[in-house]
Formats: C-alpha cells, structure tokens, sequence
C-alpha cells in the first residue's frame, strides 16, 4: 500500500514541477503538428513517444503544445500569438 502513496506522490510533484514553469508557446511545424495530432490519435497522452518521432523535441515541449493547444486556460495566449 505504500508503494501506491509513494507512486501518486512523485505524479503529483511531477505535476507541480511542469505547472510550476512560467510556459512559452511552443512552435512546432506543419509536418510535425501532423505527427503530433497522428500519434496523439494512436497512443494518447504517450508524451515520450510522440516525442521520439520527432528528432529534437522532448516530451516536455509536446505535452506543453498540446495543452496550449487544446486547453481553455491558454485560450488568450493563442490570440496574443496570432496577432
């Protein structure tokens, strides 16, 4: 049973850590928006491994794209961004 407290412990800091980072907006290419959007279609919220098909993006800079992209709390930015 502690094991499964220790698991949700680090998830939750883990959380706190990305969260707790002032975000800048990731630009990503056409090509690689297709390959996100594809691979997001295929194996979900799997960061790491959309990130490994794109040579030089960390599973970081994806997960941040897609939330910029898809959440409601990052809305006003993306207006900013295209003006």
């Amino acid at each position: 049973m502690k094991k499964n407290n220790r698991s949700s412990k680090n998830q939750n800091n883990e959380f706190e850590e990305v969260s707790s980072r002032k975000w800048e907006v990731v630009n990503l290419s056409e090509q690689e928006e297709d390959i996100v959007y594809r691979m997001h279609k295929l194996v979900g919220n799997r960061w790491d491994l959309i990130a490994g098909r794109i040579p030089g993006r960390k599973p970081e800079e994806i997960e941040r794209f897609w939330l910029m992209r898809h959440s409601e709390v990052f809305s006003d930015l993306r207006a900013q961004t295209k003006s």
